[in-house]
């Protein structure tokens, strides 16, 4: 039986993951790794079969010690790498430490340890380029938005990604990269999910583009599978749910009202301002306008994950 380390075991998707994997009863154990305190967040893994290690995965060293010291103890064959920042407006050097430096690490540690033999990031399908030109079915070569002037939750998720992808086929490891639909789930970092906060939600005045969201279920799934497959290389994870912005408000129980889109970014800029909120408009201006699905195909015949749940909306 194997083990598998687990980064972010402390957010929702991470402690999913986590129970999938032994759920699945292909991997024996599991390091949950976490930036909490033990006492903070027990109750999250109440079962024998999780070991929670504290580390800051910002700190070279306490990589180092993870690496070789409990997970080469536990003879971990297999890295899933989630721990990102999850708020949108979280800016600076410290937030790209975490977001991209771990992850360059961690990859690096990963490949030459002597037990590890696959590294599963954990991206997403916000970095697809979206516009008017693109097609509107993304397949695993689809362009990734590398422009200078998109937000750093976006920059340093696109970096990480490419970083990783150019490991595969010169790693000793066997490398996954998932690309995740968007998980409408509080605490995972959805865009959409802060957005559907407000009882009225704006959205561009003519345009009503095509989204796809997973449940946090099906993406957990989706992890347990790679873990257990071969193939190297980038899958798109795409959920069952695929509706119009103009259905998913109106499934979530908001008010939509269409306005020009030249005034939705200062107006969710004022949103933010007085109530808090991480929803950005600049983050989400090109897909509010332009449908862009991801295509699932890759990880249907390569990882055998169709998705299975759709989401929960709420009672009417």
């Amino acid at each position: 039986m194997k083990a598998a380390l687990v980064t972010g075991a402390t957010t929702p998707l991470g402690a999913a993951i986590v129970s999938r994997l032994l759920a699945d009863q292909r991997t024996a154990r599991v390091l949950a790794v976490g930036a909490e305190p033990y006492e903070a967040v027990q109750a999250l893994f109440p079962t024998s079969g999780v070991t929670y290690i504290q580390a800051d995965l910002t700190r070279s060293r306490d990589l180092r010690n993870l690496l070789f010291h409990p997970a080469k103890e536990h003879e971990v064959k297999t890295v899933i790498h989630t721990a990102i920042h999850r708020l949108a407006h979280a800016t600076g050097s410290k937030i790209h430490h975490l977001n991209v430096e771990s992850t360059r690490e961690l990859l690096r540690l990963s490949e030459r340890h002597p037990t590890i033999r696959s590294f599963v990031l954990r991206s997403h399908a916000e970095i697809y380029r979206v516009s008017a030109i693109e097609p509107e079915i993304l397949d695993e070569r689809h362009a990734i938005d590398l422009s200078p002037q998109a937000p750093q939750w976006l920059r340093d998720r696109a970096e990480a990604d490419l970083l990783t992808c150019a490991a595969i086929g010169l790693s000793p490891l066997h490398v996954r990269i998932l690309r995740c639909a968007e998980c409408l789930a509080p605490d995972t970092g959805s865009q959409l999910f802060d957005y559907l906060r407000s009882e009225v939600c704006f959205q561009a005045l003519g345009f009503d583009p095509m989204l796809n969201l997973i449940s946090l279920g099906d993406l957990a799934r989706a992890f347990s599978l790679a873990t257990a497959a071969s193939p190297s290389g980038v899958f798109n994870i795409v959920g069952k749910d695929t509706l119009p912005l103009s259905e998913l408000i109106a499934k979530s129980g908001r008010m939509g009202v269409s306005v020009p889109g030249s005034l939705l970014a200062p107006m969710y800029w004022l949103r933010s301002k007085l109530i808090g909120t991480d929803f950005r408009y600049d983050l989400n201006r090109f897909r509010f306008h332009y449908s862009a699905v991801m295509d699932g195909s890759r990880a249907k015949a390569q990882l055998g994950y169709v998705p299975q749940e759709s989401i929960i909306w709420p009672t009417p």
